[in-house]
């Protein structure tokens, strides 16, 4: 035991002594019933951490510490995602490139000494991959060596990536599996499309944000130039090249007359029907709207459910393509071809003002509109060839079966499981699996070309399981050659890369082993929980549902641990795009790992917290507080052995009772009431009992010796209690005077900590009068060490505060005790000198 105990230095002490011993280290030798598996979630190491992550890992590990005490074997592996876009725009900034497939690969490139993210130098898609590759594995040594300081019980050999080699596999083999059972599917339809990124987006990722426009009144003539002219108002007059049909709602009377008849487009003279549909809405505009292909997703389920033609007219860049659409004049499309979205506008409506097609001045509105949640431009919806995995978006059956899977599950809290239940029967649509980037997990398929050169897609050319992880770009397929690669009667790959959730949904047969130790995925699989933020069940919970639904016909885990968002002081959400964001290190650095773990502990599951560094330093003080009563307590010399003292009794009857509601608390995965029990104790213990015992701990009679061995079982208790909080300081001072670790201890027992039942009830009732000359002292200003020389306690109560009016009298340093018991409350009468 040191002379004087810090807390400084704790954490890299004790992080490398749980290494070297192996303290975390999972046994694969234990059996099922044995071993307790968490599907940590892989944070995406393209960027830096914040406190964010700090608060919800810290709750995961407060759980896979109580497990590792209760006598579990915890398997709490660590995966690191960097798959997908994020990383690819990082490595595009950090390194001054940008991907061009076109450009041949260069194996002896270099990124740029100064990079210029404004000027990004195009390189070959084998060297981006290999920049990515290369960032990654910086950022996850930066990630690791903070979840070691934040002391994270992770077994450190557990770790996988989401876009290694056994990451590859898993993900391109459960695909071909939902592939051959049908469950996977490609399709040529209308995809929500981020211009930004040219890629495809799917609706998981999706977000509305309010964005500025303005309703333009425009003219349809009806066929044959007779009847009045039919007004409708829109905020996309740009896709009037793009318009199939106007619709109305059935029951309106206005427009009951038009339905089934044609009217011609302004500008453009195209002749479109007028059809009836629930969806329109009477008291939006004009009420009667234009349908275009496609300007927002209503007109997707309108041109569908009508079976109306498609007149694309927006390309992939977000321009207007440079042909009209079929049945589209040339001109006046042709002043319209190779715009922006917001020129081509700016254009048309010049040309409708000119020819008398629009009535006033555009109406300034403000309408949700739909985001990629990683992107800043609204999103266009284009018609590409894309790849599906069967969700329950079309198939009911399906749905029910997925609903019913949200049932079995364990919810903590239990009113999350409305949100999985609204997203999964609001789906409209399967599972877009399918990226046109570059880093991520390659779609595992060929397509065999005809003579013409055009390939076969109704034919893809599967690879044999043992071949994974492939990469059709790179690698030929069964029976052919690399030279035939593109041309007429050869093969091509397929293009696209998996949507980053296609592969985190297998993120427990990733890190259990499926398919490449069976013997360990028995072992760990389904899970046993899985902990995650709130704003994911539409992706990550509910993807990974329906893998293991469709795969393995269970669920992946029993138990789902939510937690809540971190808030700004101004009860904003935390995030790196609003810029209101705090990184941990210093924090760390500053305050202590325990510290910093007590305040995220506090935040209750689900619940979103506001960060409060008042709340950091209450930790603090509790660690260091830890430290000096430990240290009293443990030079008062040995185990005095029997308790027999009512107070000491009453104690430990006090201290069985947090056990229990620690032990139920965390049963419940409520780390945070299990926190708050043991702490309130804690200071009790120290503010009230040690002082009332103190003066006869130091004796060596009978009395003492009760002392000593209540302090010492108290404290046994409280460290481990406090153990899967402040991991670094219950270690400290359990190494003081236990063998091994306090990790691998047992957690408390109710049961037995006193030779017979104490009475609950006399500590309070001591410490009340205590409190009582502690406050007749302050209030008089003098010492605590002051003499009382009377008090007085009468009432109900005070024939228990009898049983220990020694140790009162002592703390008290009071001359005479009067008692007197009687009815109603506990009175206090303090006469100082």
């Amino acid at each position: 035991m040191p002379e004087k105990p810090s807390l400084d230095g704790l954490e890299a002490v004790w992080s490398a002594r749980w290494e070297a011993e192996g303290t975390y280290r999972f046994d694969r030798t234990r059996t099922r019933p044995e071993i307790y598996s968490i599907d940590t979630p892989p944070p995406t190491v393209s960027g830096s951490l914040h406190v964010g992550h700090v608060f919800s890992y810290t709750h995961t590990d407060t759980i896979a510490r109580f497990q590792r005490m209760r006598g579990r074997e915890v398997f709490y592996p660590m995966g690191w995602d960097d798959n997908g876009l994020p990383t690819e725009r990082r490595v595009q900034n950090h390194f001054g490139v940008r991907c061009d497939p076109s450009v041949p690969y260069d194996p002896a490139f270099q990124p740029p000494a100064k990079p210029d993210a404004k000027r990004q130098i195009p390189v070959s898609r084998g060297n981006f991959i290999e920049l990515c590759e290369r960032l990654t594995i910086e950022d996850e040594k930066v990630f690791e060596e903070l979840w070691r300081r934040l002391g994270l019980s992770v077994d450190w050999s557990l770790t996988y990536a989401t876009v290694d080699g056994l990451a590859r596999a898993a993900s391109q083999r459960a695909f071909l599996r939902n592939l051959a059972r049908g469950e996977a599917y490609l399709s040529q339809a209308p995809t929500l499309w981020d211009v930004t990124f040219r890629t495809a987006v799917a609706q998981a990722e999706l977000e509305d944000r309010p964005w500025p426009g303005a309703f333009h009144r425009v003219a349809f003539t009806p066929a044959g130039e007779t009847g009045e002219r039919v007004w409708v108002e829109t905020t996309r007059p740009e896709l009037l090249p793009a318009c199939v049909a106007l619709v109305a709602h059935p029951d309106d009377e206005r427009y009951r007359p038009l339905f089934g008849t044609t009217v011609t487009t302004p500008l453009f003279g195209v002749e479109v029907p007028v059809l009836a549909h629930r969806l329109a809405e009477p008291d939006k505009g004009s009420g009667i709207a234009m349908i275009c292909t496609f300007g927002d997703v209503t007109d997707v389920v309108w041109w569908r459910e009508l079976d109306l033609p498609t007149r694309a007219v927006v390309g992939r860049d977000g321009r207007l393509l440079p042909e009209a659409p079929p049945g589209v004049p040339a001109e006046p499309y042709g002043e319209l071809a190779g715009r922006t979205v917001h020129g081509a506008r700016e254009r048309i409506v010049e040309l409708l003002r000119a020819r008398g097609d629009m009535e006033g001045e555009p109406r300034p509105v403000n309408r949700p509109v739909k985001f990629y949640e990683k992107g800043d431009r609204p999103l266009e919806i284009v018609t590409t060839r894309q790849w599906y995995i069967r969700n329950g978006g079309r198939d009911q059956t399906l749905r029910k079966a997925l609903l019913a899977r949200g049932e079995e599950l364990s919810w903590h809290p239990p009113h999350m499981k409305v949100r999985y239940d609204n997203w999964v029967e609001g789906l409209s649509g399967d599972w877009l699996i399918s990226r046109q980037r570059f880093f991520g997990v390659p779609i595992p398929l060929w397509y065999p070309l005809d003579e013409a050169g055009e390939p076969d897609l109704s034919s893809p050319i599967v690879p044999p399981e043992s071949a994974l992880p492939m990469d059709p770009a790179s690698d030929a397929p069964p029976g052919y050659t690399e030279e035939q690669r593109g041309r007429p009667g050869g093969f091509v790959g397929d293009p696209d890369v998996m949507d980053t959730w296609a592969t985190s949904s297998l993120t427990p047969q990733i890190a259990g082993g499926w398919e490449r130790d069976e013997d360990l995925f028995a072992r760990v699989f389904p899970m046993d929980l899985r902990p995650q933020a709130h704003e994911i069940i539409r992706t990550w919970l509910f993807s990974t549902v329906v893998r293991a639904h469709l795969e393995e016909g269970t669920l992946p885990w029993r138990d789902i641990a939510i937690s809540g968002w971190i808030l700004d002081p101004d009860r904003k959400k935390m995030s790196k795009s609003a810029g209101n964001v705090v990184t941990p290190l210093g924090l760390l650095e500053q305050h202590g790992s325990d510290a910093v773990r007590y305040w995220a502990a506090c935040g209750r599951p689900g619940t979103d917290t506001t960060f409060d560094t008042g709340q950091i330093k209450i930790g603090r003080r509790l660690a260091i507080k830890i430290l000096n009563a430990s240290r009293f307590v443990l030079g008062l010399g040995k185990d005095g052995g029997e308790v027999t003292e009512p107070i000491d009794l009453s104690m430990l009857a006090r201290l069985a009772e947090v056990v229990e509601e620690a032990t139920r608390a965390f049963e419940a995965y409520d780390y945070a009431r299990a926190l708050e029990r043991t702490e309130r104790f804690f200071w009790e213990f120290c503010d009230d009992y040690l002082e009332l015992v103190k003066l006869r701990a130091y004796g060596d009679d009978p009395a003492a010796g009760s002392a000593h061995a209540a302090l010492r079982r108290a404290l046994d208790v409280m460290l481990r209690l406090f153990a899967p909080f402040l991991p670094f300081v219950t270690e400290e001072v359990w190494s003081w005077w236990r063998e091994g670790s306090v990790h691998r201890a047992s957690w408390p027992q109710a049961h037995g900590l006193a030779e017979r039942e104490g009475d609950r009830r006399l500590l309070p009732a001591v410490a009340g009068v205590l409190h009582h000359i502690r406050k007749a002292k302050s209030d008089a200003k003098l010492s605590m060490r002051a003499e009382v020389t009377r008090l007085t306690v009468t009432g109900g109560p005070a024939g228990l505060v009898r049983q220990a009016q020694d140790d009162l009298c002592g703390a008290g340093v009071v001359e005479e005790f009067v008692l007197t018991e009687g009815e109603g409350d506990l009175l206090v009468e303090v006469a100082l000198v």
